[in-house]
């Protein structure tokens, strides 16, 4: 298969166990790339043979990730866009379920004239297939980046893998590299690391015809000169190939380390790239900033999920963001909205600076999240609401202000008197689950001199969704004359997108997920106010300050 494309590939696959941080490393190369005037973009394969994991359960891959174009996807695309500022689309991830889908559609067209339809060619063909596209979605691109989910020896990767030795074989040596990401785990009692589990990952890996350019060494301790030369000698490649990935407690230190262990320019050697010496000072500051804050601040987050934290991956993320702005470091509590239920609120946010409610779906826990806004509505602490989150907001405000007893959502009560929340007019005629929510980017119209005004700095801008439910137009009358703004509307479907309540310190909630556009260089404007608000309310003298200054 002759290239179509100038662009380079990298492929990252992982070994010996899963969660090595394989989606960070993907991100982090592309930094390191980037930062060398490269132009790059990344592909995630996904082994399951769902289709997207839209209607996957969040306790068992965590957060859903949405793209610009409305694509489900994995959350890997969220550290890709963190880490290198480029949005991704739905070439940008393909999964077991697509190829196969694919794959069956040609041939029910009769495009393989009546050939049977096996593993190899067809289903390695198509992979490959999505190799190339994501190249020429995003032509011109210098490299691509390719992550392999799951580990080397599962059963669902093998095509992943053999689509890779042939691609590796057919687009030449020096056009793509295969980097593998492996364990080399420290035994404190032996007071000795271990080579033998990478030494099988990649042998497992050369049974399968794929030999592995360069080593990435997730480790607890620094590799000493011995421990890289027996990896290099047992693995078949050269000492300096094998990168040592250290543990951190900063995901955003990753790409710098990687950088200092020589990896930028290891892979630019390999793939004869002509690039100019990286500038990585403004991700540096950031990290020093991050690690050195003035303020060390506490926000609650009241979710369904908290038992996985993957679940809100972004949330996480975006507070780190918007600490650094800030000169704070957020320590997020994460508190179980069923809980809140069973012991009331006080117990869980007396002390907070700050209430995030997030999304989610289904009747568990929504009274204790319902209570949990009340309580920060109340007690003048800062609240954040997004999508459920707004949802709740409504709900709360219609049945203790605006006196509508047992106001409530459709999805939670379908028979409830007051609807506050309902189904989306163009969802009532929806049965099928997968990827059929209001998905993507729309615009969102903001009201001038609202909170949501001050915050963005900007009449209109384009958020990220993913829901069926909205603000039921029928109560936006009574809940406007009770002191609810509705500051940010989509002015195609005349729905409600942001509410506040300005007979508060700080209170905005959203339908859409901000969390989806934070980047790490450039925080989302909502948390960053958010965070700042916190802080204020910690800390009340430095809204003295501010006022102080404003008088002069």
């Amino acid at each position: 298969m002759p290239p179509r494309k100038r662009s380079k590939y990298i492929f990252i696959t992982g070994g010996v166990v899963s969660s090595l941080g394989k989606g960070i490393t993907a991100a982090s190369i592309g930094l390191l790339l980037k930062a060398r005037g490269l132009k790059v973009t990344i592909l995630k394969l996904d082994p399951y043979i769902n289709v997207d994991p839209g209607t996957m359960n969040p306790f068992q891959h965590g957060e859903v990730y949405v793209t610009e174009d409305g694509s489900e996807t994995d959350l890997d695309l969220g550290h890709y866009e963190r880490f290198i500022n480029t949005n991704m689309c739905r070439k940008n991830n393909a999964t077991t379920g697509q190829i196969y889908d694919t794959v069956i559609r040609k041939e029910r067209d009769g495009a393989y004239l009546g050939a049977t339809v096996q593993v190899i060619p067809h289903i390695t063909q198509e992979i490959k297939n999505r190799m190339l596209m994501v190249a020429d979605d995003h032509s011109p691109v210098d490299v691509v980046i390719v992550e392999v989910g799951g580990t080397v020896g599962d059963i669902e990767s093998l095509p992943f893998l053999e689509a890779i030795r042939q691609f590796c074989l057919e687009y030449g040596r020096y056009n793509a590299l295969v980097l593998h990401v492996t364990l080399v785990p420290y035994i404190h009692t032996a007071g000795e690391a271990k080579t033998k589990p990478t030494q099988h990952s990649v042998k497992a890996l050369r049974e399968i015809g794929i030999q592995p350019d360069i080593l990435i060494c997730r480790t607890a301790e620094r590799l000493s000169r011995p421990v890289r030369e027996k990896i290099a000698l047992f693995c078949n490649v050269a000492p300096k190939d094998v990168k040592e990935n250290l543990d951190t407690d900063l995901v955003y230190k990753v790409p710098l380390n990687l950088e200092k262990d020589g990896l930028g320019d290891n892979i630019a050697s390999k793939l004869r790239i002509k690039a100019h010496k990286p500038d990585l000072s403004e991700w540096r500051d950031l990290v020093q900033k991050i690690q050195h804050p003035k303020y060390n601040i506490s926000i609650a987050i009241c979710g369904k999920y908290v038992q996985l934290k993957d679940a809100y991956k972004s949330i996480i993320e975006s507070f780190v963001h918007a600490g650094a702005p800030n000169d704070a470091k957020v320590e997020l509590r994460w508190v179980e909205a069923e809980d809140i239920e069973n012991n009331g609120p006080e117990k869980y946010l007396t002390d907070v600076g700050g209430l995030l409610t997030p999304g989610g779906f289904g009747v568990r826990g929504i009274e204790g999240k319902v209570m949990a806004v009340e309580y920060v509505r109340t007690h003048g602490i800062p609240y954040f609401g997004i999508c459920l989150g707004l949802q709740c907001a409504v709900i709360e405000f219609a049945r203790n202000v605006c006196g509508l007893k047992n106001a409530n959502s459709k999805e939670f009560s379908p028979r409830c008197r007051y609807p506050v929340i309902d189904l989306m007019e163009e969802q009532k005629r929806i049965r099928k689950k997968g990827g059929t929510m209001r998905l993507g980017s729309y615009p969102c119209f903001l009201k001038t001199g609202t909170l949501a005004h001050k915050t963005y700095g900007k009449d209109a801008v384009t958020e990220r969704h993913r829901h069926r439910y909205e603000v039921n137009n029928a109560y936006r009358d009574i809940l406007s004359k009770h002191g609810m703004v509705m500051s940010g509307i989509w002015p195609e479907g005349d729905l409600v997108e942001i509410v506040e309540y300005p007979d508060h310190p700080w209170f905005l909630a959203v339908q859409f997920h901000p969390e989806l556009k934070s980047r790490f260089t450039s925080p989302h404007p909502i948390f960053r106010e958010f965070v700042a608000a916190a802080v204020r309310h910690l800390h009340p003298e430095l809204a003295e300050q501010e006022m102080e200054s404003a008088m002069q």
